[in-house]
């Protein structure tokens, strides 16, 4: 079981989307995948048609209550996708955790509860982080193998990169030695633009190993699948979008395998 955390501090970047779609893609090449929502909107949640009734055990049950993380999988209507709901609770974390002892560790013991005991066979975890650096997000980062980041083709993209680069090396000098970033993902791409261009060709000149050659368009399918409750993949596979987020799926199994064989 790989636990990816897909984390960028800056906000409207695709993090979401990108856990939703990548996760479908991942479960319709036979991978069992199970998404867990930090976010307070619960927005992963709500794209793959969890209803905010429906979430009668949710992250923040984990996170704080201490409930097994088996206990708040939920399938999907996705075959091998499951997701862990995230509710409007979890924005009252900070303050509920802070006071407790070493709380940067709670989503690991629960996954790696989780790890020993499930038999749904997951192969990817991918925590769907906040955009904000906060105990839920350092959570996140501690529970997990290596990080993937959305990285949307601006002019600041870079400013917030280095911020979160800076915030996994914290992470991984005090928390979680093992922590490495898995890739970076360039998302809302126009190739109409020559900024996207530039920015794609200077991201992948500082990190040459760690961007992923598949960049995800600027696509309308994309936006509209969410209010469907319904990946962009199942929506419209046809889509610029979902193609990508096919071929995403494909280059991370690839980059994971040859990982495990080195």
């Amino acid at each position: 079981m790989r636990v990816l955390a897909i984390a960028n501090q800056k906000g409207g970047v695709g993090k979401t989307t990108t856990a939703i779609n990548l996760g479908t893609a991942l479960a319709a090449a036979g991978k069992g995948v199970l998404i867990f929502d930090t976010d307070p909107q619960g927005n992963a949640s709500t794209g793959v048609d969890i209803h905010p009734d429906d979430r009668v055990v949710s992250s923040y049950d984990v996170l704080v209550a201490h409930h097994p993380l088996s206990k708040a999988v939920m399938p999907t209507k996705v075959p091998n996708l499951f997701i862990t709901p995230g509710d409007a609770r979890l924005s009252g974390v900070e303050g509920e955790l802070m006071g407790e002892s070493q709380p940067q560790f709670f989503l690991r013991r629960a996954i790696d509860q989780f790890r020993a005991e499930s038999s749904l066979g997951i192969e990817y975890v991918l925590i769907d982080c906040p955009p904000s650096l906060n105990i839920l997000t350092v959570n996140a980062l501690t529970a997990s193998d290596a990080v993937l980041v959305p990285l949307q083709t601006e002019y600041f993209a870079l400013e917030g990169l280095a911020q979160l680069i800076a915030t996994i090396n914290a992470v991984k000098a005090n928390l979680n030695p093992a922590l490495d970033i898995q890739g970076v993902v360039l998302t809302m791409y126009d190739k109409r633009t020559t900024l996207s261009d530039q920015v794609a060709q200077e991201v992948r000149a500082h990190f040459p190993d760690k961007v992923y050659e598949t960049v995800i368009p600027r696509n309308v399918r994309i936006s509209e699948a969410p209010s469907h409750g319904l990946p962009a993949i199942i929506y419209d596979q046809n889509a610029a979008g979902s193609k990508a987020y096919i071929n995403l799926a494909r280059e991370l199994i690839e980059r994971e395998r040859m990982l495990n064989a080195a």
